[in-house]
């Protein structure tokens, strides 16, 4: 990971080559990697829709996202991987936009509340940005690294968390919020 900081010039985004790099150097396994790979495709294929629509997309910082959104991995599979791969990405340096996708993508994002009770710094890390909807929504739509139906997706989060678990709320106005885009002329 080093060598990023080494080679970057200041706070900018890394390219695809770089991001597989950054993976790689701190230790994602290729599981991850290939996810990440996964999740980049949808996301650059959704971002390029949106776009097409007349919605303002970042393209490049969709793809370091879709990329880097699981750099926390290379420590913990836990719900933390996103606030652990948004430190990792601060101390190398890499832009705010990005850390925030990274800190930001898991689940349809978590409150300051249970942040807090995850052991985590109690502050919101839901998506707000386009780029971050994007990036969490398309980690929706893969599992491992093949696609899936949101609707397979929202059931593994209720089996996991319960029926009235917030979060599924959450995802519900992720996804209906991006498909909706979509719908739109």
């Amino acid at each position: 990971m080093l060598s990023w900081k080494k080679k970057s010039k200041g706070n900018r985004l890394p390219n695809r080559r770089e991001a597989l790099e950054i993976l790689r150097e701190a230790g994602c396994s290729e599981d991850v990697i290939e996810h990440s790979l996964a999740v980049c495709r949808v996301a650059l294929r959704l971002a390029r829709q949106l776009k097409k629509k007349g919605f303002p997309v970042d393209l490049r910082l969709v793809e370091a996202g879709g990329l880097l959104h699981d750099l926390g991995r290379s420590e913990t599979h836990h719900v933390k991987h996103g606030y652990i791969g948004g430190e990792i990405a601060r101390k190398l340096g890499l832009p705010s936009q990005l850390i925030k996708i990274i800190e930001r993508h898991v689940g349809g994002g978590i409150t300051a509340e249970e942040a807090k009770l995850l052991g985590m710094p109690a502050r919101n890390f839901i998506p707000e940005t386009l780029e971050e909807k994007i990036v969490a929504y398309a980690d929706k739509l893969i599992a491992r690294n093949r696609t899936v139906n949101f609707e397979e997706t929202l059931q593994e989060f209720r089996e996991k968390l319960g029926e009235n678990h917030p979060a599924l709320e959450r995802l519900k106005k992720l996804r209906e919020e991006i498909e909706g885009k979509l719908r739109d002329p």
